[in-house]
């Protein structure tokens, strides 16, 4: 499946809830979100029918994706049906970890691949700030058991931010030389409730930690390992250095709606459609698919949504 700029589109960023058990301050307003009503987010059969949809598409990979997916009731039902969807060759999920260590050995049993675990801070009061109440050690505590439940591959997603976690970047990178992870550092981005004030190249990473040495990218992300490094550093930049070039993804919000571009307000509905109707609903998301954001000339994404709306 390609769209009209030639990239192969083969990755599907599914968005389960728009609801998070917690509210970081770029992300989420200080109140929450009103929780909707049942019938206006996708259930689990519309969910897996859309994935199964896209995969006939030409879609690979798929991640489950919030506000925070572990909240929703039957993820564990919604992993094992897209698991169970033969042409699904790697099934992620992003979380923030503050239940994790419930729910990891599930999730490896319900057939998710890998994690991604958002991470801004390593510092506990911070932590609690950012998050207007989370628990470091709940994330800490999730990390090991995803580890016990034989998780690989696990990254940690943190957002550069200035005057907040711009002096712990080498205590990121520490981690990335000590155990074999990814710490990822990725540009804030201006959408929702993000300080525009507290953006943060992610090459300051590299001026900070001089020593490490470029190796093979992954997907969006530049990487990086130090000489002695069991794991890796990712520097990813929607801001800074432009990846649209490259990007081979589609979104779908927790309310059926198709997203070609994160930073686009095109949003194509797809539920009611089945069979062949959603397929080509699915190929027209595609083709609608920009060339490129333009964040870098406006300031501003124009994605009509906050992140948790979408689908981090």
């Amino acid at each position: 499946m390609q769209d009209l700029c030639a990239r192969t589109i083969t990755y599907l960023r599914l968005s389960v809830t728009d609801l998070c058990s917690l509210r970081c301050r770029y992300c989420m307003p200080a109140g929450g979100v009103p929780k909707r009503d049942h019938g206006d987010i996708c259930s689990v059969e519309e969910l897996v029918e859309i994935t199964q949809a896209a995969v006939d598409c030409g879609v690979r990979k798929v991640r489950l994706t919030g506000g925070e997916p572990l909240v929703r009731r039957g993820i564990l039902d919604i992993c094992q049906r897209i698991s169970a969807i033969s042409e699904v060759e790697e099934l992620c999920l992003t979380t923030n970890g503050a239940v994790l260590s419930q729910l990891a050995k599930p999730l490896r049993e319900a057939g998710v691949d890998r994690l991604n675990v958002s991470l801004d801070t390593l510092r506990p009061d911070r932590y609690a700030y950012m998050t207007r109440g989370g628990r470091l050690e709940d994330v800490f505590r999730g990390l090991e058991a995803a580890a016990e439940a034989s998780f690989a591959g696990t990254k940690l997603n943190a957002v550069l931010m200035k005057d907040f976690n711009e002096d712990e970047i080498p205590d990121f990178v520490d981690i990335a030389r000590r155990y074999p992870v990814e710490v990822r550092f990725i540009e804030l981005m201006p959408i929702g409730e993000g300080n525009r004030t507290q953006f943060l190249p992610a090459e300051i990473v590299r001026s900070v930690c001089p020593d490490l040495r470029p190796i093979e990218g992954s997907g969006v992300a530049r990487r990086y390992r130090s000489p002695d490094g069991r794991g890796t550093v990712g520097l990813i930049e929607p801001m800074s250095h432009r990846f649209c070039a490259a990007c081979d993804r589609i979104r779908v919000t927790a309310d059926g709606k198709l997203k070609p571009c994160l930073h686009s307000s095109q949003e194509i509905p797809l539920r009611g459609l089945h069979g062949e109707a959603l397929r080509q609903a699915i190929q027209a998301g595609v083709a609608a698919k920009p060339e490129r954001h333009h964040m870098n000339e406006t300031g501003r994404s124009e994605a009509g949504r906050n992140m948790h709306q979408i689908g981090g």
